[in-house]
C-alpha cells in the first residue's frame, strides 16, 4: 500500500512546491492571461458589431439596391412607351405624308388626262373639219350639174374616209 498512499513529506513538498507556483503565477502570469483574455474578448465584441454593423449595412445597400432597380424598370419602360409612341406617330405622319402625296400625284394624273383628252378631242375636231373641207373641196371641183355623179363622188369619198 505504500505506492498507493503517498508519504507526509512527499504531500507537504508538493503542496509548497504548488502554492509557490501559484503565487508566482498569481504575481507574474495571471494579470497578463486575464488582460489578453480581455482582450480578446474586446475584439471579439467589436468584430461581432462591426459584422452586425455590416449586417444592417448590407440590408441597408439591397433595400437601395432594389429601389434603384425598380425606379430603373420604370424609367425603362416609360422610355419603352414613349419609343413606342414616337413610332406610332411617325409612322402615322409618314402614312399622311404618303396619302397626301399620293392625292397630289392622282389629282395631277387626273388633270393630265383632262388635258389630253381635250387636246385630243380638239385635235379630232381639227381633223374632222380638215376632212370636212377637203370632201367639200373636192364636190366643188367636180361639175355640180350632174347629181348622180356627185352622189357616186361623195359615196367613194366616204368609202376612203372609213378605210382610214
Amino acid at each position: 500500500m505504500e505506492l498507493v498512499t503517498p508519504a507526509f513529506g512527499l504531500v507537504f513538498w508538493m503542496s509548497i512546491t504548488f502554492l509557490t507556483v501559484l503565487l508566482l503565477l498569481k504575481k507574474f502570469a495571471w494579470k497578463p492571461i486575464l488582460n489578453m483574455i480581455k482582450e480578446r474578448e474586446e475584439s471579439i465584441e467589436k468584430a461581432l458589431s462591426s459584422a452586425e454593423k455590416a449586417k444592417n449595412e448590407m440590408a441597408s445597400l439591397k433595400a437601395s439596391n432594389e429601389k434603384i432597380l425598380s425606379d430603373a424598370k420604370l424609367e425603362r419602360d416609360a422610355l419603352l412607351k414613349e419609343a413606342r409612341e414616337l413610332k406610332e406617330s411617325m409612322i402615322n405622319e409618314a402614312k399622311g405624308k404618303a396619302s397626301a402625296e399620293a392625292d397630289k400625284i392622282v389629282a395631277a394624273a387626273r388633270e393630265t388626262i383632262a388635258n389630253e383628252k381635250l387636246a385630243a378631242i380638239t385635235e379630232l375636231k381639227n381633223q374632222v373639219a380638215t376632212l370636212s373641207i377637203e370632201v367639200a373641196e373636192k364636190v366643188l371641183r367636180q361639175s355640180l350639174a350632174n347629181d348622180e355623179k356627185q352622189k357616186a363622188y361623195v359615196k367613194q369619198l366616204l368609202d376612203e374616209v372609213k378605210l382610214n
